[in-house]
């Protein structure tokens, strides 16, 4: 996902007067650029680093959906609605059977040797951003049995 293309929705929304999804928006936005500057690529935002940031943030809010205490529903539908626009914008993960694929095509000789550390060390630098750490972790345990 783009910058520019985050900025596109967010003035549509705020043309439609759709002031919640505005907001969850901008807030994504913010959490791109603020990455961006720390990371010194202020002007050249990658869709990488985007999309980085768009799972952190889906899995903050997935956090505070988890956290949120039961009588406060209105807060809870709140949260719930920023999980679903960010949601929206959040590249594609591979789901337990393509982790498992791509583990026994990619990395036989690594799961060979059991040592779980050595193939999470592994798997992750090509898995990163990709598919869940818990996803690829439970696969890996799996595979090391």
């Amino acid at each position: 996902m783009t910058v520019e293309a985050l900025r596109k929705d967010m003035v549509e929304a705020m043309k439609a007067k759709d002031k919640p999804r505005k907001e969850a928006i901008s807030s994504l936005v913010s959490a791109i650029k603020k990455v961006a500057i720390d990371e010194g690529c202020r002007e050249d935002i990658p869709e990488e680093m985007a999309d980085r940031v768009i799972l952190k943030e889906l899995k903050s809010v997935k956090e505070q959906i988890d956290t949120c205490p039961a009588e406060r529903g209105d807060l809870l539908e709140e949260y719930q609605f920023r999980y679903d626009v960010i949601n929206s914008y959040a590249p594609q993960q591979m789901s337990e059977d393509e982790v498992r694929t791509c583990l026994t095509e990619k990395f036989a000789d690594v799961i060979a040797t059991g040592n779980k550390g050595q193939i999470m060390k592994a798997v992750m630098g090509e898995l990163k951003g990709k598919a869940d750490g818990k996803v690829i972790n439970q696969v890996v345990s799996e595979l090391c049995k």
